[in-house]
């Protein structure tokens, strides 16, 4: 019977080898910092090295026009796009502007929804990045209510 460490030092040995492998992803375990820490829009998109962006039908972003509460806000987006190899949700007036970056292959269907936290009133933005770090986006403002009144 293995003891604790020995354990231990087994499934150490066992991920070194996949590792050295291929078989675990280890940059799923990646961001881009820069673009994260970003405070606008601007910044982040500019970390990321993406040109200004352009408004585009193909790129879609529904969500409330007033949510009641910004601790729990829903979104979906998605593209139509093709050569996208980043889809990215923004919001302008929170502390960090992105909020979230999905990574895009052909082998993954580029629709996505989530829940996120908005401090304030702004505009939340849904940008495509392509292949040859060309932008779009789709906007939508969203006001954020204080229990139901407004702010």
């Amino acid at each position: 019977m293995l003891n604790r460490r020995q354990t231990l030092q087994h499934s150490w040995a066992v991920a070194s080898l996949l590792g050295t492998a291929g078989f675990l992803p280890f940059k799923v375990m990646a961001y881009d910092k820069a673009a994260f820490e970003a405070k606008s829009v601007a910044t982040a998109l500019k970390a990321l090295g993406a040109s200004a962006p352009v408004a585009s039908a193909e790129v879609s972003l529904t969500g409330p026009e007033i949510a009641d509460n910004g601790a729990n806000v829903l979104f979906a987006l998605g593209t139509t796009l093709p050569n996208v190899k980043r889809l990215l949700l923004l919001v302008d007036k929170n502390p960090s502007a992105l909020v979230a970056s999905f990574s895009i292959s052909p082998a993954v269907e580029s629709q996505f929804s989530l829940r996120i936290k908005m401090g304030q009133s702004s505009d939340v933005y849904a940008v495509a990045l392509t292949q040859d770090g060309k932008a779009f986006f789709a906007k939508r403002d969203v006001k954020v209510t204080l229990g139901g009144c407004g702010e």
